[in-house]
């Protein structure tokens, strides 16, 4: 699984997707991550606020990692349709 994401909301639905394939809850996940469940809903809402490390907790807890790389240069119309 490899995706592009450029703002929180996106962020947020890649890691909703990445939790609903393993077939975590995110009551299930937060408790991984010692987080309330209304910390997984906020991040997968893409509501501002979220610590870096609650934010590098979920992509390991998610078996997932940051990878930081010159932006593309796709329409922000073209990204979407890579979702």
């Amino acid at each position: 699984m490899e995706q592009i994401v450029r703002t929180p909301r996106q962020l947020g639905a890649a890691l909703q997707r990445r939790r609903a394939d393993r077939a975590l809850t995110q009551p299930a996940l937060a408790q991984t991550v010692r987080r309330r469940q209304a910390t997984i809903s906020s991040v997968e809402a893409g509501e501002a606020g979220t610590r870096l490390s609650t934010l590098f907790d979920l992509l390991a807890a998610l078996d997932l990692e940051l990878v930081v790389r010159p932006r593309s240069k796709a329409a922000p119309n073209e990204i979407e349709t890579l979702f």
